[in-house]
């Protein structure tokens, strides 16, 4: 399937909200949204109309840039392709399932310091407006298996491979999250507060995982760190059992270099 056939997944009238949070997770505001994506010319063409509260905007494109890729259910992402110093870097992430969409844009200031999420939640127009599982620490815990599926920017090949997540409290009350793709497996350790788990490799590298209303989460390096890798995720816990996961990587020169897909259920 092309990237522009599953852009076309995303074709229809999204009602829903823009939400604007803080990095510590408070609501600064939110406002309703309607977004329409309609194709012309045999879907030739796509002319997107985005209201905002009471602006709207009108697009009209024909190719796809750079910047953005699709997977074949319609989930993408779009943003920074190469970070650089004194630059505002950020980037979208988008996941679809069903009749909704859950976006979430995470912006960085020219001081490479995180600075705002934009959490997007739509529903198609004429369909019920259901919510999303709550997102909390003990709605995570247990295991999960999943498959994945990373596509990249030179549009090589996709890999798929499947995935294993354990997520359980120690005993002194931190999560500990183990995640196996592959031969590999990886061990970390954050700390809770209330929404806000970080995990720290030092006192130098941050990530932080913001838990959101409806269903949403948010990982992100509290500081980029030029000349390390990092990546962006956002992950929606759309029932008590299922989730999706997508992740935006750069590398250590601070090129994007994949866009990972993972969609995992609970394992009893």
């Amino acid at each position: 399937m092309s990237q522009w056939e599953s852009l076309l997944k995303n074709l229809g009238e999204w009602q829903g909200s823009f939400t604007r949070v803080s990095p510590q997770g408070e609501i600064i505001s939110d406002t309703p949204s309607v977004v329409s994506l309609e194709g012309l010319n045999n879907h030739q063409t796509i002319r997107q109309i985005i209201r905002l509260g009471g602006d709207e905007k009108v697009l009209e494109y024909s190719s796809l840039g750079r910047s953005v890729l699709f997977f074949e259910n319609g989930a993408f992402s779009q943003g920074t392709i190469q970070l650089g110093p004194f630059s505002e870097f950020g980037a979208e992430l988008g996941l679809i399932h069903e009749n909704r969409r859950l976006r979430l844009v995470q912006l960085f200031d020219k001081n490479a310091q995180l600075d705002q999420f934009t959490l997007i939640r739509e529903h198609l127009a004429g369909t019920p407006a259901t919510q999303s599982t709550a997102v909390t620490v003990e709605a995570l815990l247990g295991k999960w298996q999943g498959e994945a599926v990373t596509i990249y920017p030179d549009w090589r090949s996709p890999d798929r491979y499947s995935t294993k997540m354990q997520l359980q409290l120690d005993d002194s009350g931190h999560l500990v999250q183990s995640l196996s793709f592959g031969d590999r497996t990886i061990t970390s350790t954050a700390t809770i507060n209330g929404s806000i788990l970080t995990f720290a490799q030092d006192s130098q590298k941050q990530i932080q995982v913001l838990l959101l209303p409806d269903g949403a989460s948010v990982t992100s390096p509290l500081k980029v760190q030029f000349r390390q890798p990092l990546f962006l995720e956002v992950g929606w816990l759309i029932t008590p059992n299922l989730r999706q996961r997508m992740i935006r990587s750069y590398n250590d020169k601070g090129e994007w270099v994949s866009l990972t897909l993972v969609t995992e259920n609970r394992m009893n």
